[in-house]
């Protein structure tokens, strides 16, 4: 079926069970940012393949949203002639449904597939339009998904404890002291990367993230109930979970939440990461529904020494992978025979050579020139582009490493750059050294920092559309919260191990895109002498070098210019002994000092 036969069979179904519209999210019973191919069903419908998005399908109108990364991509993938496209914040769904929907209606959702927080941000907008909001038993766009594909089954294993430096018991003692103290007798958790961070168990069941599907329910008594499908068990993780793990099926969870109902349990939700249907359900049964943030989440993202450590190790090997591509790239992109898909594969395969290597960490985005533009671009046979001279390129990848996760971009010149090329990527660059050096309080959040890496494109009256930080997990999610650095308000306080991304940016739509992206740990500074606040700041994990070709050293001031020579040398150091000779002779010239003109 084409995309018009598909919302054309929707709004049948819409007039069969008497609606006056559906909305159709890109998530899963999780709300994880990667979901298998079964609950795709926001890309069935439009087309739209993008990390997040959701449509409205009305009877005579409809609409899609996507926030900043997605806003180009959206123009090429979904017909403008079926679909209103928006931007997710600056015209969100509710305010749409507000204005859309006529007295009366009745908009259907599916409880599984929409946040607690969410699906009261849609009655709000419904009531507001004097229209209902209908939570549906079944899928509507399932009804129409005859070629469906079936549940993944990957194998869920144990994550050694050499990796993750933390065993399992000690971690469901931690979030157990947790309930406790915080008067609740259960914690329901949803999201696959808590399960596989507090049992050290890891899957494959979506691509990029080794995750397991499933749920959870936490007890005060430290133990825990599993619902995952026993198809999917390797032979050794019974012994690797011990007695106080419970399996069971995922049909299993609704009568787990009924038992806690009827017994008046009161029960820890994430309103903001977990379905509605489970608030729902335990509301219904009896049970006391505590509003809380996943108890996972925090502990989660302060890595402890050994997962630092590993991130280390790992991206010492990932920076050797990238400066082999990179030097490659310097030899053969002159020539004009490269292109985006030709690129992206030769550096998939250069990780693929590191020890431990299990997977990239998202599909690499390989942007020439007017592809760059796309802040989450990716090349297909379709839009497959040559890498020719006069272009910038954009590589933004990473790989997930049995000790670590990396996520990294550079931009490079091929051949000589343009006056205002190299003056838009000295000013991203300027951010991400401000944002690099920044020092701050303990109790500093990300949005409070997020400033500093866009201060220097403002002052030209420029920005980008994307946040400057997202958490970043080990051996897990390459996007992991709560912490992030984004101009939207984030309360997450920014603690000691936490691992972000430093990635300003800046985008010339129809011609080039600009982004430097390396990850950061939080680290202890101490309280200076003569002050009266323990500070933080960052350590850059990332070892990669920077094109000085796109550099303008009248812009950097001296500060800058010595962090960015000293960064060099650390990559020089650190990198020369893990490559090949000719690596090793593009890697001196790539990072030698910029001199006193700088």
């Amino acid at each position: 079926m084409t995309t018009h036969e598909k919302v054309a069979r929707l709004r049948a179904e819409l007039a069969r069970h008497g609606l006056a519209g559906f909305l159709v999210p890109r998530a899963d019973e999780h709300q994880g940012e990667h979901v298998p191919p079964r609950a795709q069903r926001l890309a069935w419908l439009t087309g739209f393949t993008g990390s997040a998005g959701l449509a409205a399908v009305l009877a005579d109108r409809a609409a899609i949203f996507v926030d900043g990364r997605y806003t180009l991509q959206v123009r090429d993938q979904v017909p403008p002639d079926l679909f209103e496209h928006h931007h997710l914040l600056e015209s969100p769904p509710a305010d749409w449904i507000r204005r859309a929907l006529k007295p009366g209606d009745r908009l259907g959702y599916d409880p599984w597939l929409h946040t607690m927080d969410g699906v009261e941000r849609l009655e709000g907008a419904c009531k507001r339009a004097r229209a209902e909001l209908v939570a549906c038993e079944t899928n509507l766009v399932d009804a129409l998904w005859s070629d469906r594909p079936d549940p993944p089954l990957a194998r869920v294993v144990p994550h050694d404890l050499r990796f993750a430096g933390r065993s399992a018991e000690d971690k469901r003692g931690e979030i157990a002291r947790g309930l406790e103290e915080g008067g609740v007798d259960a914690a329901v958790l949803t999201a696959p990367d808590s399960l596989a961070w507090l049992l050290n168990i890891r899957g494959g069941d979506v691509t990029y993230t080794p995750l397991a599907l499933g749920f959870a329910v936490v007890h005060q008594d430290a133990s825990v109930d599993l619902f995952v499908d026993r198809r999917k068990l390797a032979p050794d993780l019974s012994p690797h979970l011990g007695d106080a793990v419970r399996i069971a099926e995922p049909s299993a969870l609704g009568s787990t939440l009924d038992a806690l109902g009827r017994a008046r349990r009161r029960v820890q939700v994430d309103p903001a990461g977990s379905a509605a249907w489970i608030f729902r359900r335990l509301a219904t049964a009896g049970a006391e529904v505590v509003r809380g943030p996943d108890p996972c989440a925090l502990p989660k993202a302060q890595k402890n020494a050994v997962e630092l450590d590993g991130a280390r190790a790992a991206h010492r090997r990932d920076g050797a992978a990238l400066c082999r591509f990179l030097a490659w790239l310097a030899r053969e992109a002159p020539s004009g025979r490269l292109t985006e898909v030709s690129a992206a594969e030769r550096l998939d395969g250069f990780r693929r050579e590191q020890e431990l290597f299990q997977e990239p960490s998202f599909p690499t985005i390989s942007g020439a020139g007017p592809n760059g533009a796309i802040v989450h671009y990716r090349a297909t046979a379709r839009t497959d582009r040559r890498i020719e001279p006069g272009m910038l390129y954009l590589v933004d990848s990473g790989g997930q490493y049995l000790d670590g996760t990396t996520d990294v971009t550079r931009t490079v010149a091929v051949g000589p750059a343009a006056t205002e090329q190299r003056e838009r990527f000295t000013r991203v660059l300027k951010g991400h050294i401000a944002l690099a050096t920044a020092r701050f309080p303990k109790g500093t959040t990300g949005s409070q920092l997020d400033a500093f890496a866009r201060a220097f494109l403002w002052e030209v009256g420029l920005d980008y559309d994307h946040g400057t930080g997202h958490g970043v997990g080990s051996y897990l999610g390459v996007h992991e919260g709560p912490q992030r650095i984004t101009k939207v308000g984030n309360p997450v306080a920014l603690r000691p191990g936490m691992i972000l991304s430093n990635e300003p940016g800046y985008y010339k739509a129809g011609e080039y895109g600009i982004r430097i992206e390396s990850l950061v740990v939080v680290t202890p500074l101490g309280t200076p002498p003569g002050g009266e606040a323990e500070l933080l700041g960052f350590e850059t994990l990332t070892l990669a070098p920077i094109d000085l070709a796109l550099v303008e050293p009248g812009l950097l001031t001296p500060v800058e210019a010595a962090w960015l020579d000293a960064y060099h040398a650390r990559v020089r150091e650190a990198i020369t002994p893990l490559v090949d000779v000719d690596t090793a002779a593009w890697l001196h010239g790539a990072t030698r000092p910029l001199g006193p003109s700088a």
